[in-house]
């Protein structure tokens, strides 16, 4: 029992030794030392930006070209790929059953105006001799009847001069307003039905239209554009075009479909540009850029200051005491090496760039001067914004 003893106070005394040791330790090492970062100012420039959306660019002006009469193709007057102008011929089809018909309405024509002028002789000579109580009134009565009768097949047969004149007419098919032609889907001898075959299709190219869609969300701001009134300086509508270059023209609004499309939330918008050198082609895909309503005076700051942490963005920003403290900021576009802070922080802010692996909120720091860092804010770029958009 006195051993047991003995061994429990040998024990505790080495605890003890132990933790005065430890608290002396930690008394002789201190605060954790400074972390090394480099500050770089929050500049306000002017940032302007644009939103990105697929587009399709359409001719304003697009007609299939169709017979509206049965036959054999018997001429084509046009070379494919050339501009028409509004009226010139660009296929016969086979006339000469057409003419015929026509010649044979004529004909009937003819032959009942004959009739009526034959009637109203012999209806004049009744009334001259019912004036003399010389013919029955009932024979008067039967001549005005043929006369009335006479001439309502005037009517028809004009109509019918009218209806093989027509089709007489359609046997030729003419462009319907200037453009470009394609390529022709029938050849020479080729017979084509009513409404069914397809004889090329004719589109204007200037202007054209580009179509893309928005969300329903956007239809206000939308809206709104389609007010302005734009003008050759105006930079609200950009086009990208499929090689990378950006197209020279400005854009306007031409229409907002009437309605959203229950499916998919969205609404499609059609802006027009003119196509003086015929660069727009119907069918091109291409990139169209929309001025970004948040453009103008803003906070810019290096791109590598943002830490992400559970979805939401955060700087760390140096305050008086050495210490640095994190803010959540609410991001705008990225132009270039840079990215607009719409909200969190101020212009003159000092940000942490460098250093940030090892920092915490409210840690202390030690300033650098940054090693080959541009602190110039810039208000353009080419990168691209978190959400559907681009630099200028």
């Amino acid at each position: 029992m006195k051993k047991t003893l003995i061994a429990l106070s040998y024990a505790a005394g080495l605890f003890a030794g132990a933790s005065c040791g430890k608290k002396e330790d930690e008394k002789a090492a201190g605060p954790p030392p400074a972390t090394p970062v480099t500050l770089v100012e929050a500049k306000a420039t002017d940032a302007v930006y644009y939103d990105e959306y697929p587009a399709t660019v359409v001719a304003i002006n697009n007609v299939e070209l169709r017979s509206q009469v049965a036959g054999f193709i018997t001429n084509i007057f046009f070379k494919e790929g050339d501009v028409v102008q509004k009226g010139k011929t660009l296929y016969e089809i086979d006339r000469r059953k057409y003419q015929a018909s026509y010649q044979q309405a004529l004909a009937g024509l003819r032959s009942t105006q004959a009739t009526v002028q034959n009637a109203q002789v012999n209806l004049n000579r009744y009334e001259r001799l019912l004036e003399q109580d010389a013919v029955a009134r009932q024979i008067v009565d039967n001549a005005r009847t043929n006369y009335a009768t006479a001439q309502a097949q005037v009517g028809v047969a004009q109509a019918n001069v009218a209806a093989a004149r027509t089709d007489l007419d359609y046997s030729l098919i003419r462009a319907p307003f200037s453009g470009r032609i394609g390529i022709s889907q029938v050849r020479l001898g080729s017979q084509v039905s009513p409404g069914s075959t397809l004889l090329n299709t004719i589109s204007a190219e200037d202007p054209m239209g580009v179509d893309f869609v928005i969300t329903e969300s956007d239809l206000n701001r939308f809206a709104d554009l389609q007010r302005q009134a734009g003008g050759k300086g105006d930079s609200t509508f950009r086009l990208v075009l499929p090689d990378g270059t950006r197209y020279d023209q400005p854009g306007k609004i031409l229409a907002i479909d009437r309605g959203v499309n229950q499916q998919t939330g969205t609404v499609q918008i059609r802006v027009q540009f003119a196509n003086p050198k015929r660069q727009l082609k119907d069918g091109m895909s291409t990139v169209l850029r929309v001025l970004n309503r948040q453009s103008g005076r803003r906070v810019v700051v290096p791109y590598k200051a943002v830490v992400e942490q559970m979805g939401e963005n955060f700087i760390f920003v140096a305050g008086d005491s050495s210490k640095a403290h994190q803010r959540k900021v609410q991001l705008g576009p990225r132009l270039r090496d840079q990215i607009v802070v719409m909200e969190g922080i101020k212009p003159g802010d000092q940000v942490v760039t460098e250093g940030l692996q090892r920092l915490r909120d409210g840690g202390q720091i030690q300033a650098g001067a940054p090693a080959g860092a541009n602190t110039q804010g810039t208000g353009t770029g080419t990168g691209t914004p978190p959400a559907g958009g681009s630099a200028k």
